[in-house]
């Protein structure tokens, strides 16, 4: 849309177009997507136009656009629809359409001449009066917008083979398609940025699908060596390798988002998931002794269905034994054709919350120690906006932040010494 010559408006009020990108992982989530599309439905001008897209609409499609006459637009990643409201004021369809017929022309660049310049296959489209020549919805190969920003996420793969109990993802974002490692590469090198993230549903599984084998090792040696920092977010335990933790642990960022979801052995083969709580201690002793300073950040569930009381005295004691620096607790959520949909002991959701907020408690109290103890000491951090840095112990967007000297220039490394901690964010000079 920019390269077409539209303009990012500063508010919803101001926009011709409004997008709205939505989750639906979890019931919160898409609790708190409809939450946003009802907030700019009444936020927008009449005459502005309201797409909804992403997973939900990819997922509930149909039913969004029958539920919200709001929005003029739901798009998937494949077909679209419009809400009967939407339809009456445009050309007749006759049932779902593609976003041509509702996202004029401000390029004279056709589809054909965008093709043959070898920016993959587009299609044209239109919101309103504007027409576009959009890619074709491949969403491992979009093409990236120009970054001012010192850091990025760069996507490896799409989709999951996995069948984990609780997760719905595989259903909607169907199997995982990994990209050729040589276009990862050319892309973290054409950002020219100090920080890439690397992203996918199941990242430690990345190549599998392309070379028989998962190549996550090859690929995080081969975009280190065209950037400085590279984070890995997202890492199934199985898949964690003696080499691949080596190389972590030797390299500038030391981070270690860990999927694990419970340490209950039986729960977690409930969950259709590997480890137990001894096994994911050793492996992160084992990192410990290679880098001391290694951060870990990990995700659990609450009150998936057959949780006794004894499966959550044994996370809290793993909680309160592994001292993670970053935790994040959810309470289970039943999701439409999953394994876990079907099963019995359904756990009270108030004794789940209650689970979750005892756990919240103990891991803020570790949380806030391991960042008190930071104050005094010399971070090598990277200034991501200003009067804002993180070390490689901060993942962006996720975690906590270091706040700097204003005057520090955006996209600089630099030497700071943290003089006190303010929440989960430390202040440094």
């Amino acid at each position: 849309m920019l390269d077409e010559g539209l303009q990012l408006s500063e508010s919803i009020e101001g926009a011709d177009l409004v997008v709205i990108n939505t989750c639906a992982f979890i019931d919160v989530a898409r609790e708190e997507s409809i939450a946003t599309i009802l907030d700019a439905a009444e936020a927008k001008r009449p005459s502005a136009r309201l797409v909804v897209t992403g997973c939900l609409a990819e997922r509930y499609g149909s039913e969004l656009a029958q539920e919200l006459p709001e929005v003029d637009l739901v798009a998937g990643f494949g077909v679209d629809f419009i809400s009967e409201q939407s339809a009456s004021q445009r050309p007749t369809s006759s049932g779902p359409v593609s976003l041509g017929t509702v996202i004029t022309r401000r390029s004279r660049t056709t589809s054909t001449e965008r093709s043959s310049a070898g920016s993959g296959s587009y299609r044209s489209a239109h919101v309103g009066d504007i027409e576009l020549s959009l890619p074709a919805m491949d969403l491992l190969n979009l093409p990236r917008r120009t970054t001012t920003s010192p850091w990025a996420y760069v996507k490896v793969a799409e989709g999951c083979d996995k069948a984990c109990g609780f997760c719905a993802i595989p259903s909607f974002r169907g199997v995982q398609v990994s990209r050729p490692m040589e276009a990862i590469v050319e892309e973290a090198r054409a950002l020219a940025i100090e920080e890439v993230v690397l992203v996918a549903q199941d990242l430690a599984n990345y190549g599998r699908d392309l070379y028989g084998k998962s190549r996550l090792l090859d690929l995080y040696r081969e975009v280190s060596s065209v950037v400085p920092w590279v984070r890995l977010l997202y890492l199934y335990p199985s898949e964690l390798t003696p080499a691949l933790i080596a190389e972590m642990a030797a390299s500038e960022v030391p981070y270690f988002d860990l999927s694990l979801q419970h340490v209950s052995r039986s729960l977690l083969r409930r969950m259709r998931r590997f480890g137990s709580g001894s096994i994911f201690l050793e492996r992160i002793a084992a990192i410990r002794a290679l880098r001391p300073e290694a951060t870990f950040r990990s995700n659990f569930i609450l009150g998936y269905p057959g949780e006794t009381e004894a499966d959550h005295r044994e996370l809290v004691s793993f909680i309160e034994e592994a001292e993670l620096d970053w935790v994040g607790f959810f309470t289970y959520s039943q999701e439409e054709g999953t394994y876990a949909a079907g099963l019995d002991g359904v756990v009270d959701r108030g004794l789940a919350l209650e689970r979750l907020n005892e756990l919240t408690e103990i891991q803020d109290r570790i949380t806030q120690r391991k960042r008190s103890a930071l104050i005094g000491d010399r971070l090598s951090v990277l200034v991501e906006r200003k009067g804002v840095a993180r070390s490689f112990r901060e993942a962006p967007e996720i975690d906590g932040n270091i706040l700097v000297d204003p005057s520090l220039v955006v996209g600089s490394r630099c030497e700071v010494v943290v003089d006190a901690c303010s929440g989960i964010d430390l202040l440094a000079h």
